[in-house]
């Protein structure tokens, strides 16, 4: 087997965690990077495109964009029980972007949205054994939090 990285799709997000002890408690913002690790088996077949390839770089950055930046870059994420915080968002009006989940959106919490978002789009057309093995969701540069099933 062998493990590749695509480094990264970047968005700007803002979330708050509601029951934070410091200043998480209040609306920000952060420069997310989500990473995707991928595993399998090098494509053997003679002559196609990814021969050589676990899978092509650009299809992973495809399905990061499609399925994480695409839905919550330049948005909130809420937890769906924090009244307060949808509530202030829903007073700027129809053009402001709230994505409300089930879980409090903390790295650790958008790491594993961000597999099960990317997951089902992780294929393989020639039988390489393709799997999507971690998601990495660095916060700030020096924070990073990695989800594996």
């Amino acid at each position: 087997m062998t493990t590749i990285i695509k480094r990264y799709v970047e968005t700007d997000t803002g979330h708050r965690v509601p029951n934070h002890k410091s200043k998480c408690k209040h609306l920000h913002g952060h420069r997310y990077r989500f990473e995707a690790e991928i595993e399998g088996d090098i494509v053997t077949e003679s002559g196609v495109s990814e021969e050589g390839m676990l899978m092509d770089f650009s299809d992973i950055s495809r399905v990061l964009t499609t399925y994480v930046h695409d839905i919550i870059d330049h948005a909130f994420v809420l937890y769906e029980g924090d009244e307060e915080a949808k509530k202030a968002c829903a007073a700027m009006g129809d053009g402001h972007r709230t994505v409300i989940v089930p879980f409090i959106p903390t790295a650790e919490n958008l790491a594993k949205w961000a597999f099960e978002q990317v997951q089902p789009h992780i294929q393989t057309a020639y039988g390489n054994r393709l799997q999507l093995v971690a998601m990495h969701c660095r916060e700030t540069p020096k924070s990073m939090a990695t989800w594996r099933p």
